[in-house]
């Protein structure tokens, strides 16, 4: 039912999908049998899809602040019905993250924002690659898990976390592929090493600084896809020739277009497109933490050539929805801390949120604010009824 929402945004009534969590069952009903093999005495009380829904009853409840919160309303009468579920243990629920395969929950996720239909500005026609954001971000874990207490905080203790690393479909508003490792950026876990394990042809990767890595765009590049990634502002190179600006570029700031040589290892031509921008400097921020220096110039490389110039400083601009996509899924739907230590009950975690934001994007066409995400918790608490939260979605649809 909530996958059949996807394509049915103009219709009168796809909210109905929403009225109860029990559509949600139907969702996830596949995941029943997941992780059973070894009940050989078939008395396991919590499967998978029981533990999901228990999960998207805390992300679309706001005041469960944890797992003994959701333990608690599990033993309520009405969760029982509206879910389907029986009473879950503390133990149970612990355990489900170490049994239960997230891999499932990612190949549903997929199938539903295929649903999406992709908004992709005529401008970007001429781009013949999916556009997709990349980046990762760290997810602060409740308890302290000492292999992965690395980050100092600056009191003499550490913090800890998993780095979630996202592949976004820019103009569907959805994630292709989730990845999630320790949150120190070293060996495996370096967000260039998981993309040069992850990359796919036909693919236009938007990549900030911290991406460059001449092995990487060959790999990129040698998988047919294409990369647009800003370059550190140090970065050396010999201009081989430059290419004539147009008007357009000119007025979107670009001082330079050149194909360009960066040292020996690029194996094929490398395109470099300068932007002006006010120049930072993170010493004299507020707070001193909005980010590294910038001389005033972006600069950055690509190895689509036909593309103009204008083109791709829009496409660098792109790759801050991922950003916003970070911040939704961390403050509206409650991740910014997770419930499991553990790496498959963080990914089981994740891909939900990821789940939630696409029920949310196929109802409204838009994606997820934090007032749209209230409307909704109110909706399934019962305090709005379904006009009202239709009314609240016709606003946004008419601005």
């Amino acid at each position: 039912m909530i996958l059949d929402m996807a394509t049915e945004i103009s219709e009168s009534t796809p909210l109905e999908g929403l009225k109860h969590f029990s559509a949600m069952r139907k969702l996830l009903e596949p995941l029943h049998a997941v992780g059973t093999e070894r009940d050989s005495a078939g008395n396991r009380s919590l499967h998978m899809d029981d533990y999901c829904l228990l999960i998207l009853l805390w992300l679309y409840n706001p005041v469960l602040a944890g797992m003994r919160a959701l333990q608690q309303a599990s033993d309520l009468n009405k969760v029982q019905k509206k879910l389907g579920v029986g009473r879950a243990s503390l133990g149970s629920l612990s355990e489900s993250a170490r049994v239960f395969d997230p891999a499932i929950l990612g190949q549903i996720a997929e199938e539903m924002s295929r649903k999406l239909p992709d908004r992709t500005p005529e401008k970007f026609d001429v781009v013949d690659k999916r556009i997709t954001a990349v980046d990762g971000s760290v997810f602060n874990i409740l308890g302290q898990v000492a292999e992965l207490a690395w980050l100092p905080r600056g009191d003499g203790k550490s913090s800890c976390g998993y780095r979630l690393h996202a592949q976004f479909e820019v103009f569907t508003g959805t994630t292709s592929r989730i990845d999630v490792t320790t949150a120190n950026p070293k060996g495996k876990a370096d967000e260039r090493a998981v993309l040069g394990r992850t990359i796919e042809s036909e693919r236009c990767y938007l990549m900030d600084r911290g991406y460059q890595k001449y092995e990487l765009w060959n790999a990129i590049h040698a998988a047919n896809s294409g990369y647009v990634c800003r370059t550190h502002d140090n970065v050396s190179y010999e201009v081989i020739s430059e290419r004539e600006l147009t008007e357009a570029d000119r007025n979107a700031n670009i001082v330079s277009d050149q194909i360009v040589r960066l040292g020996n290892i690029p194996d094929h031509t490398t395109r470099l497109v300068v932007v002006k921008c006010n120049p930072h400097d993170s010493r004299r921020s507020k707070n001193g933490t909005s980010g590294p220096n910038s001389d005033g110039y972006l600069r950055i490389a690509t190895n689509n050539l036909e593309v103009p110039a204008e083109i791709i400083a829009a496409l660098f601009e792109l790759r801050w929805t991922i950003e916003l996509y970070f911040r939704i899924i961390k403050q509206l739907l409650g991740c910014r801390h997770l419930l499991s230590k553990k790496p498959e009950g963080v990914t089981i975690q994740l891909y939900l949120a990821i789940i939630a934001c696409i029920m949310i994007l196929s109802i409204t066409g838009k994606m997820p604010t934090r007032r749209t995400y209230e409307m909704i918790c109110l909706y399934l608490q019962g305090w709005a009824d379904l006009e009202e939260l239709e009314a609240h979605i016709k606003k946004l649809k008419d601005k």
